[in-house]
């Protein structure tokens, strides 16, 4: 379960690469979804990350 930082909207629950390229898995705060964000040097793409049926993938937030 993810702990948000309560001055963040987003969180980073996975992170790959390294310094020009990069992956990242996020999870909003509010609702749960996660998002793959992937960049390599000045472009970069945000995805909803959906499982089988093609529903959001959410993760349950701890407010702490």
């Amino acid at each position: 379960m993810a702990k948000p930082n309560k001055d963040k909207r987003f969180i980073v629950k996975e992170k790959y690469g390294g310094f020009s390229i990069g992956t990242y898995v996020l999870v909003d705060r509010e609702t749960g979804v996660n998002y793959l964000y992937a960049n390599s040097g000045y472009s970069g793409g945000l995805t909803v990350l959906v499982d089988a049926l093609g529903k959001p993938i959410v993760t349950p937030i701890v407010e702490e």
